[in-house]
């Protein structure tokens, strides 16, 4: 019997990675167990995104519901911290459009780009709530408001530096994805919360890594696919902006005006509390 040590390793062989995803021998490849020619005739890339990241082919609402938000978190402007990440590394280092690339991708967190996890987090308390209390859902919602104004915590998936009455792209989707039938309790909760959060703190309309929280719960994604799926479509304007960057810019035009408020000029002398010997 081959004895396995506990750092994974056989015999002191290590073992082979597992992986469901994708296989491939030296006259083909299949991703979750189909044909990459195949989709490549038949289907679209938002096929196969759902397809990685679900293990099966969506329908074909499901796939405009993911064309739609592909677009819609593609790019907001060099100006967005993705973006000007990027373009400021790729005015600074034109040896590596990768390094531009990731520095973009690093910049989305919670405050940019990744409000995503956490609004679908908010949206599964709410929907808990109303099953485990027993209460509507427009209650459920006014604890989860409540439970934030007293931590003094920022509610995820509200509110827009830009768009501070509606975000455009919002409408359309719900309404898509009511048109498809795809519209549930996703969409439900985080209508609720914007209207909770109307009431108790002010008018906070709900952007887009709220609409992404709500067609990705309804759709049957796990919290953390919404920053994976940011991520997907954000590279695409990503690398436009940095493409722009090198073909319109000068290498070092990125000047960020920096004024200073530490100590005047001063001599270096002898600390203080202490004597020369």
């Amino acid at each position: 019997m081959k004895k396995t040590h506990s750092n994974g390793e056989t015999n002191g062989a290590m073992q082979g990675w597992k992986t469901s995803i994708v296989t491939s021998d030296p006259g083909n490849i299949w991703i979750r167990g189909y044909d990459t020619v195949s989709l490549m005739q038949r289907g679209s890339f938002a096929d196969v995104i759902y397809l990685l990241h679900r293990g099966e082919l969506p329908s074909a609402a499901e796939r405009r519901l993911i064309e739609a938000l592909l677009i819609g978190i593609s790019d907001h402007g060099a100006g967005a911290p993705s973006c000007a990440v990027a373009r400021m590394v790729a005015s600074s280092n034109r040896q590596s459009v990768a390094a531009a690339v990731a520095a973009g991708v690093l910049a989305i967190g919670d405050e940019h780009g990744g409000a995503g996890t956490p609004c679908m987090e908010q949206i599964a308390d709410c929907l808990a709530r109303v099953s485990n209390d027993g209460v509507s859902l427009q209650e459920a919602a006014a604890a989860v408001v409540g439970k934030a104004i007293i931590e003094k915590r920022r509610l995820a998936g509200f509110g827009h530096r830009v768009h501070h009455t509606k975000d455009p792209r919002i409408d359309f989707i719900f309404g898509l994805a009511r048109k498809h039938k795809v519209a549930g309790d996703g969409v439900r909760a985080v209508l609720a919360l914007e209207a909770e959060i109307a009431r108790r703190i002010k008018p906070l309309p709900a952007n887009i890594d709220a609409a992404l929280a709500a067609i990705l719960h309804d759709l049957g994604f796990p919290p953390s696919a919404a920053r994976f799926i940011f991520i997907v479509g954000r590279v695409a304007g990503i690398t436009a902006e940095i493409a722009e960057e090198y073909m319109r810019e000068r290498p070092m035009r990125v000047r960020i005006p920096v004024t200073y408020d530490g100590k005047a000029p001063r001599k270096l002398g002898v600390a203080k509390g202490k004597t020369r010997r």
